[in-house]
């Protein structure tokens, strides 16, 4: 969620007075607008979303350093039993979801236009052997060489082993990497609050160019392509797992985290901000709190199956777009790593969009090719991160309802055994 501007400014009390998706839909209307009635302005209103995307491409790659580091090293130890089949749900669920995404995307092609000026320009692996030999030959690279070109498979990498290393370490060194994370985030959401502007400048230059309002037609498409799967999730596949746990009928737990958890989530898209909503939800449905104390908040960080359909879909558009072959163990490889990817993705605004050019990487799609997605994504994000926040939210406090019911399910066997 994204923080309120330094209030004892004029500007920015009259800023904090409109809700941030109302300031990018407004940026997008005005993009449209100034292309209409002032189309052959080749300086400042593009260069809006230009600085947008070159400030997205400075931070993200220390912003999935820090992140992936951090979240390991606090990861504590000893966490309790009932515990593991909510997080065995949580993880079997994003890789479900990837997959699905990954189905969608080839079902349902979708194109990037502007991307098409990069397409005689990539040179592109070919199978899985090129693939994994790119990945391990970007896993070795020098780390700060890595965060200075982008090399998010190194950055992954080296953010894994130091995270791992870090939990050895004292309390206090572990709580200094965990304010580093926190004020990258923080730089982080300076950034997008300037997302209405630069929004605004990417689909006036979308407009603009070859194609014209088409190009916008585009992103009609994969936003449709997004909010269809992510729906497949929530009341189709989402229901299978719940019914295979609890063995009862899944809708109406379904329903209801969707009415209380997921329309709070789908407006504040802040799974964080949902927090008090899902505690509150788990309260009323008593639900045990040393289960969910600890699984409501695990959830939030970890449980990112609309994070992981995001990235998929959005890397997949890239690849279509570019022409890249792709063959099926380089795409399941992409999703693997994109579920991973959305572990890291909790807490800033637009996390998922951040963590693409990971994914990318692994088709051989340069930083800058993957940061114009990136932008891209920030246009559509009016829709796609509001449902993406919903499925996520709603889904913590599902899933630990389901373990307690199953929890509730085998103590009642093993009582009528005993009993028998």
């Amino acid at each position: 969620m994204l923080e309120p501007v330094n209030p004892k400014s004029p500007l920015a009390n009259a800023l904090n007075r409109v809700p941030f998706i109302l300031q990018i839909i407004l940026g997008l209307i005005m993009g449209v607008i100034l292309a209409l009635i002032y189309p052959n302005d080749h300086a400042i209103i593009p260069m809006l979303g230009t600085l947008f995307v070159k400030a997205l491409k400075a931070v993200a790659p220390l912003l999935v350093f820090v992140l992936v580091a951090a979240a390991i090293a606090r990861h504590q130890s000893g966490t309790k039993a009932n515990i593991r089949p909510i997080i065995m749900l949580y993880f079997v669920s994003m890789l479900i979801s990837a997959s699905l995404a990954l189905f969608m995307s080839y079902t349902f092609p979708s194109h990037f236009a502007i991307l098409e000026q990069f397409d005689d320009t990539l040179s592109t692996p070919q199978g899985v052997g090129e693939v994994l030999s790119n990945f391990v030959n970007q896993a070795v690279e020098n780390p700060f060489t890595a965060l200075m070109n982008g090399n998010y498979i190194a950055i992954l990498i080296w953010a894994i082993g130091l995270g791992l290393a870090f939990r050895a370490a004292h309390d206090n060194t572990k709580r200094v990497l965990e304010d580093l994370a926190q004020s990258v985030s923080a730089v982080v959401r300076m950034v997008i609050r300037f997302a209405p502007l630069g929004v605004m400048g990417l689909v006036y230059n979308s407009t603009t160019q070859p194609g014209g309002f088409a190009n916008l037609l585009n992103y009609v498409h994969v936003v449709v392509v997004l909010v269809a799967t992510m729906l497949l999730i929530a009341f189709v596949f989402n229901a299978i797992l719940v019914f295979a746990v609890t063995r009862e009928n899944p809708y109406p737990l379904i329903f209801k985290t969707t009415a209380k958890s997921g329309i709070t989530a789908f407006f504040t898209r802040s799974s964080a901000a949902n927090l008090p909503v899902n505690m509150a939800l788990c309260e009323e449905m008593k639900l045990p709190k040393e289960t969910y104390s600890i699984s409501i908040p695990l959830g939030c960080s970890i449980n990112m199956s609309g994070a992981g359909v995001t990235i998929v879909i959005m890397t997949m558009a890239a690849v279509n777009t570019l022409g890249i072959h792709t063959d099926v163990w380089s795409a399941l490889l992409m999703c693997i790593v994109s579920v991973l990817c959305a572990c890291g993705s909790s807490g800033v605004a637009g996390g998922s969009l951040m963590l693409i050019p990971l994914a990318c990487s692994i088709f051989g799609i340069p930083n800058d090719v993957a940061m114009q997605v990136v932008g891209i994504g920030f246009i559509i994000g009016v829709i796609q991160d509001s449902t993406e926040t919903a499925l996520n939210s709603c889904t913590d406090v599902l899933f630990t309802a389901a373990a307690c019911r199953r929890a509730e399910r085998l103590e009642k066997l093993a009582a009528a055994k005993q009993s028998a």
